[in-house]
């Protein structure tokens, strides 16, 4: 039996709160955005691995939790592995209670020799790429705006073809290496692009990058600078040249000192920047909120581990710092949803928005 669609699938794409923000207008409240893929798939009784490795199950898993919540989340398949297969490495899917996501485990990149052989793959063909092709056809077919999987987060990504720790010992031995990773990874990234947008048109492709090896937790800002800045301004300057409207980057992790290079890359108009808790909503608006739309920032451990008390009164300082940020603000968690966190912690984050996230 073909799943019922909800009222907002049979009314279209166009209808809801992150609708509104994007078109430059303020919605009844603030929305909540779960950022949750293998909590979805909990959610729908389907084994993790389903999010990743299954179109129909992962675009339903999503589409019912996003009902069950009331929330805005861009339907997407999200592969933090994104590069390997498509480079010639080999993933692993979850398979235990305790793997959230794809895991690497054979690098295209095992040597330094292995990185002049690196060619540019087939976006048409490569890796995972023609399922999520298939899974963004569908997202067509049923209204959804189409989310190209992980497009951005150059150095993370670079990360996926030797190891973050071959990755950061050539940044400081061998940088033209990483220059030519990332070089590679980016180039991949707008071809990827292109061949969206030729199938899709740009108005309702949303890119989304995540960036979590650019942290200070790993990498200092000087190298940020040098690595990630210039690669992240320049796919976002090209990208909307071709059309995309909006660009969403994850700012994952410690990266305070790297917000003033954030604030010079291009997102859109606006743009969407979510926040690890590392960051304060303060902050994070001051430096983007003239520009992007300001999502964040419930520490996940505590959705995972704390009290429902704990969680909401998480959500209530987050909506109470963010909810007037100029372009505007949803609550989401400060990185992917546990996948085991308990439902009921989730629904305080959604009860908080319902008590405190109403605009006059």
């Amino acid at each position: 039996m073909e799943p019922r669609k909800t009222r907002r699938e049979e009314e279209g794409a166009s209808v809801g709160r992150l609708s509104a923000f994007l078109a430059g207008q303020r919605p009844d409240r603030v929305p909540l955005y779960l950022y949750g893929f293998g909590f979805c798939t909990r959610m729908a009784g389907y084994p993790i691995s389903r999010i990743y490795d299954d179109v129909e199950k992962s675009f339903w898993a999503q589409t019912w939790t996003k009902e069950m919540y009331d929330s805005e989340d861009l339907i997407r398949i999200p592969f933090i592995t994104h590069g390997t297969a498509e480079f010639g490495g080999e993933i692993k899917m979850p398979s235990s209670e305790w793997s959230q996501a794809p895991s690497i485990s054979r690098y295209p990149v095992q040597s330094e020799e292995d990185v002049a052989k690196l060619e540019l793959p087939d976006v048409r063909t490569a890796g995972l790429l023609p399922m999520l092709m298939e899974f963004s056809k569908l997202q067509d077919n049923l209204g959804s705006p189409i989310i190209p999987c992980t497009v951005g987060g150059s150095v993370s990504r670079a990360a996926n073809l030797c190891g973050v720790d071959k990755l950061c010992r050539w940044m400081i031995r061998k940088p033209e290496l990483v220059h030519k990773l990332v070089r590679l990874i980016t180039d991949h990234f707008l071809d990827m692009i292109r061949y969206w947008v030729d199938t899709f048109g740009p108005e309702r492709v949303i890119l989304f990058g995540g960036c979590a090896t650019e942290s200070n937790q790993v990498i200092s800002p000087k190298q940020f600078k040098e690595f990630a800045f210039p690669y992240l301004k320049e796919m976002g300057e090209k990208a909307l040249a071709l059309g995309i409207k909006h660009i969403f980057y994850h700012i994952c992790g410690e990266q305070n000192l790297n917000l003033p290079y954030w604030a010079q890359i291009p997102m859109g108009d606006p743009g969407i920047a979510s926040f690890g808790h590392e960051i304060d909503l303060t902050t994070a608006i001051e430096y983007l909120g003239d520009t992007c739309i300001i999502a964040g920032n419930v520490e996940p451990a505590v959705i995972q581990t704390g009290t429902p008390q704990q969680v909401y009164e998480l959500a209530k300082q987050c909506i109470e710092k963010g909810k007037y940020a100029p372009r505007g603000f949803m609550l989401m968690s400060g990185c992917e949803l546990p996948p085991m966190a308990p439902p009921y912690n989730v629904y305080v984050m959604k009860k908080a928005v319902e008590d405190f996230g109403w605009y006059d």
